[in-house]
């Protein structure tokens, strides 16, 4: 069973930088890719990130340039860096597989960019 535990989460204003951090229980981290994830009020759960187990990574197009995504496997954590933030980034930020599990999804960190 793995547990999926969000931190980080804010209230920023626009241009401003956040760091979430994503602590996964269990054994299998290593070896998984993992993403995460963001949901827009209104909006459908999305990818913004990803990255293999070898540190490989992809970003929406909406994130390119602004967002990192980064892994301790020793930790067995994944963060994501967000800089230069905008309103439209506001909302629910989870973990899971790049392949999601519906019973790995977490709580959330709440993000909210606002002035």
């Amino acid at each position: 069973q793995v547990q999926l535990v969000e931190s980080g989460g804010g209230l920023v204003q626009p241009g401003g930088s956040l760091r979430l951090s994503c602590a996964a229980s269990g054994t299998i981290f290593s070896i998984v890719a993992m993403g995460w994830y963001r949901q827009a009020p209104g909006k459908q759960r999305e990818m913004v990130a990803r990255i293999s187990r070898y540190g490989n990574t992809n970003y929406s197009d909406s994130v390119k340039g602004r967002f990192t995504i980064s892994r301790d496997n020793a930790k067995n954590t994944v963060y994501l860096q967000m800089n230069s933030l905008k309103p439209e980034d506001t909302g629910v930020y989870y973990c899971n597989l790049d392949q999601p599990i519906r019973g790995y999804w977490g709580q959330g960190t709440q993000v909210t960019v606002s002035s």
